[in-house]
């Protein structure tokens, strides 16, 4: 039977600033990417959607972001492979500690926003955020969208569980379409629902252009912020499962 694991980045509110329905998704997905403090989130934030995934039994991942609230982490910035190694280090560490503190364990590490582009673009940064997922666990897997990060993750001998996405668009090289460009964002659902399935069952994702591309789907990725997330991931779960799609955690 075919599977697929549904990740959702949650966590994202700040102080009193309320972004998403994470306690509504929690019933629809199997994994969590917790924002770390640096692009969303709060020590507070981080504590209360910790003990909620505990909860829910969802696995609960790190969500490592570029030190940018206002910019929400889509900003690019200018980073040493240095500094981005510091940078997972310290994201990663403290929500591993929150999961510890709840009895929970981390499962996962998933880069945020810019950057996650800036590994693409950069093996260098992506080779700086594996060898620090590394360094603090060699068992730990890294949800993977791009050549560079996977390819370094191999290096260091890291598990690797390739994303795929519902609620946006592919390129011919397989990459996702720039939010920036026209027609990034899917929105309807039962365009997402075909999209998915092509992708779990054949391997195949088509592209903006018409071109059928290759693709590896071991997670689908929900956005937790987009409108109607909750309908969303309880209408694409369902009719994954109503085709014979297993949906769990990795």
């Amino acid at each position: 039977m075919p599977s697929i694991d549904i990740n959702c980045d949650m966590g994202e509110s700040f102080g009193p600033w309320v972004m998403g329905q994470d306690l509504e998704l929690f019933a629809h997905v199997t994994s969590a990417n917790i924002a770390c403090g640096f692009h969303a989130g709060d020590p507070d934030v981080m504590l209360r959607t910790v003990r909620a995934a505990i909860e829910a039994g969802v696995a609960i991942g790190a969500h490592p972001g570029l030190p940018d609230l206002q910019g929400f982490g889509r900003r690019t910035m200018s980073m040493t492979p240095d500094e981005v190694y510091a940078l997972v280090i310290y994201q990663v560490g403290a929500l591993d500690a929150f999961a510890r503190s709840q009895g929970g364990r981390l499962h996962h590490v998933k880069t945020h926003g810019a950057l996650y582009n800036m590994t693409a673009r950069d093996p260098a940064l992506a080779n700086a955020v594996a060898r620090a997922v590394h360094d603090l666990d060699p068992t730990l897997p890294i949800y993977v969208a791009n050549a560079a990060i996977a390819q370094a993750a191999r290096d260091f001998g890291l598990p690797t569980v390739f994303e795929v996405y519902a609620d946006r668009t592919y390129q011919d090289d397989g990459t996702l379409t720039p939010r920036s460009l026209p027609h990034a964002m899917i929105e309807d659902v039962d365009q997402a629902i075909a999209q998915v399935k092509r992708m779990v069952k054949d391997g195949v994702v088509r592209s903006l252009s018409g071109k059928d591309v290759p693709i590896a789907a071991d997670t689908l990725c929900i956005h937790g912020d987009q409108p109607g997330a909750v309908q969303f991931a309880s209408q694409i779960r369902t009719a994954l499962e109503a085709e014979g799609i297993a949906v769990k955690t990795i």
